[in-house]
């Protein structure tokens, strides 16, 4: 029975299957010379049985282990993706973004401590409440190219208001390179021609965030000064937002 968890499922429910035995059934049979339920052991194994680190490995990371090829890693990735959703509609109404303090507290704790880039887009309604949190790319952003179909699919499709573009550096230094300003400008510029515009950049790490907008380098490609004083995690967020008590757009124009 033990090596049944479709059979104990349906007798017993989900809520009483462990976690490898759920992983077991995404898995569906096993490989190289392993059963599903051993696979779903070893997955947890890996994660040290935590579903929030396996969510944050990449789909490459479950391939290596023997018996699990892309497409069982893709069907674990996206039942990952579907809770998280679920979550987020179980827990209420969405986050309002009004500044960089708001974007660091909705995805700060879940982006400082990755061990790789990831490059957010933050989908915003008419109200500036957060209705998506979009994945845009895993990788340096000087090494993983950022195509601005990629980060505004998922916008055209939300008939978003706005964005704010969101990522972070595993050095624990948030100060923005002259690759982030890059990219930044790049996007805002294929932003205007969709109406869709970029409130703002905020790239998080361990020692805090920096706000481009806040420091006027929206659209800039060139640092040209050294951007200091990144807001600490729990600190207040002082400039966090404009005069309007809206995202800083004006900054876009400046």
């Amino acid at each position: 029975m033990a090596e049944r968890p479709r059979e104990r499922l349906r007798q017993l429910g989900a809520r009483q299957l462990g976690t490898a035995e759920l992983l077991a059934l995404l898995i569906g049979s096993g490989g190289s010379g392993h059963s599903a339920m051993a696979l779903g052991f070893e997955i947890m194994r890996r994660c040290r049985g935590s579903l929030r680190a396996l969510g944050s490995r990449p789909v490459a990371e479950l391939t290596a282990i023997p018996g699990i090829g892309p497409a069982r890693a893709t069907v674990v990735h996206a039942a990952l993706e579907l809770a998280r959703r679920w979550a987020e509609e179980a827990a209420g109404p969405r986050p309002s973004i009004r500044g960089p303090a708001d974007v660091a507290a909705a995805v700060g704790p879940r982006l400082a401590d990755l061990a790789a880039e990831e490059l957010h887009v933050l989908i915003l309604d008419s109200q500036h409440r957060m209705a998506r949190d979009v994945t845009v790319t895993r990788g340096l952003l000087n090494s993983s190219p950022v195509h601005a179909r990629e980060v505004f699919r998922e916008a055209i499709a939300e008939s978003a208001a706005a964005v704010v573009l969101v990522h972070n550096h595993p050095s624990g230094d948030p100060t923005p390179s002259a690759d982030d300003l890059r990219v930044t400008a790049d996007l805002m510029a294929a932003g205007r021609v969709l109406d869709i515009p970029v409130f703002d950049h905020v790239i998080i790490a361990r020692g805090g965030h920096v706000s481009l907008a806040e420091h006027r380098l929206l659209g800039a490609r060139e640092p040209g000064r050294h951007v200091g004083g990144a807001q600490r995690p729990g600190a207040p967020a002082g400039g966090g937002r404009s005069d309007a008590g809206r995202p800083a757009r004006s900054a876009a124009r400046a």
